[in-house]
């Protein structure tokens, strides 16, 4: 912000930055819509499509574009003439993997108005970009809402902004390289007229928040690899269901694209499912790691990873919070941000006091921040398909997030208790290890 190459710009071309927030709005949704067009568009000139107009296909792209960034749409299906025979439903499965597509985008436009504002400016060519990217879901919902398939105009203004507007604003932070630069509050200013107690406070508040970061993102990846070896052991059932639909070369790849799109929500379900809390796939529906209970599914290839039956070994994939937790635990000792513990062992001096207490409640403290950040994620994750069985898709938010928090905050209590131990027997370690020789001239 406010470089050399920022006023040489504006000099060059002189744009108002309302306009240039407005102009890079547009790329991002012209860019974002182009994504989706262009495979509806092969799939639609191949024939995969029963109607040849193609204004149908324009609105299911329109459609597409407004389910990739979260806008519920009605649908409405007549099984027929009488109206008591129409039934609705709404689609609001969030395709996790496409919902990175605007917000990335978003990212790179945010760091070029960065570049080209000075620090009390930014706002200017940030709200001309919300502006009109509101504007372009607003026209997308008015357009591409037909009988069948409705989109709230609501809805369709506001909820892609929220997308955008973070990746713009995260990629302006990361630009300017502090908030200071960016919104001109200095923070290292506001923290010294602060007490040493509340800079403990703050930094301990801090290093909790980020040990929960550790612990969700730990949980997820394991789960992810979870994922990855059930879709590898049931490669053949997966398989088996692409050779049954038959869909074809450009089919086949629209049909794995779409999948692809929504393995991040694949990835939410696993540690829900490896959390105990489980998931469902339709109404009346259950995948936890001892028994799954699920009627009849669409045929898409990854449902066939699903597990089936009685599992004896299920239960031991509850261990994946809890070594999330561990780690977060010993991440957080490894701060040396433990204020809490300093403060209870003033208050108490028998350490066998202390040391429980404080230990305890940063398990619960981490354990909470974990489950926030994984609820969100699961109700991101979950939805309903629309119609029929499918209204109620992925783990249910609290109980899930509930699992996941205790799990995380028995890791943590373990991996704190554990961190000191290992800590020392790193450090004997690398004492006792002979420093290599130097080499001469020869390299002898």
């Amino acid at each position: 912000m406010n470089t050399k190459a920022a006023r040489g710009q504006r000099d060059g071309l002189p744009m108002p930055l309302g306009l240039q927030g407005a102009f890079e709005a547009a790329q991002v949704f012209v860019i974002s819509a182009l994504v989706i067009v262009v495979p509806l568009a092969a799939v639609w000139l191949a024939g995969g499509f029963a109607q040849k107009d193609p204004s149908v296909m324009a609105r299911l792209a329109g459609q597409m574009w407004l389910a990739i960034h979260g806008v519920p749409l009605t649908l409405t299906v007549t099984n027929g003439p009488s109206s008591a025979s129409v039934e609705t439903g709404v689609f609001s499965l969030l395709p996790l993997g496409l919902v990175l597509l605007p917000f990335l985008l978003s990212w790179r436009a945010g760091r070029r108005l960065a570049r080209a504002s000075y620090t009390d400016q930014l706002w200017q060519p940030l709200f001309g970009a919300l502006v009109v990217y509101a504007a372009a879901g607003l026209a997308t919902g008015f357009v591409c809402s037909e009988p069948g398939i409705q989109a709230p105009l609501l809805a369709s203004t506001f909820i892609p902004v929220i997308p955008a507007g973070l990746g713009m604003i995260i990629g302006a932070r990361r630009e300017a390289g502090s908030w200071g630069r960016l919104i001109g509050v200095n923070a290292a200013d506001w923290i010294a007229k602060t007490s040493q107690d509340q800079r403990w406070a703050g930094s301990y508040v801090w290093a909790v928040a980020r040990s929960g970061f550790v612990a969700a993102m730990a949980a997820l990846s394991l789960a992810a690899l979870l994922l990855a070896v059930d879709i590898m052991a049931r490669w053949t059932d997966i398989i088996g269901v692409y050779q049954g639909l038959r869909p074809g070369a450009v089919g086949g790849a629209g049909l794995t694209l779409a999948q692809l799109s929504y393995l991040p929500n694949l990835a939410a379900w696993a540690l829900a499912w490896a959390s105990g809390a489980g998931f469902s796939l339709g109404v009346g529906s259950t995948v936890t790691p001892l028994a799954t209970s699920v009627a009849p599914v669409p045929p898409i290839p990854l449902l066939a990873a699903l597990p089936s039956g009685t599992l004896g070994w299920g239960f031991a994939a509850m261990v994946i919070p809890v070594l999330g937790g561990l780690l977060a635990g010993w991440w957080f000792v490894r701060t040396g941000e433990n204020h809490l513990d300093e403060w209870i062992s003033l208050k108490a001096r028998q350490r066998w006091i202390s040391l429980p207490v404080s230990t305890l409640l940063l398990g619960i403290a981490v354990g909470v921040v974990a489950a926030a950040l994984t609820g969100v994620l699961f109700w991101l994750s979950g939805g309903s398909a629309g119609l029929g069985r499918l209204t109620e898709i992925g783990p249910n938010p609290a109980t899930a997030a509930l699992w996941v928090g205790t799990e995380v905050a028995a890791g943590v209590v373990l991996g704190s208790l554990v961190a000191p131990w290992l800590e020392e027997s790193r450090a004997t370690a690398r004492a006792t290890t002979p420093s290599p020789r130097r080499r001469n001239q020869h390299g002898e």
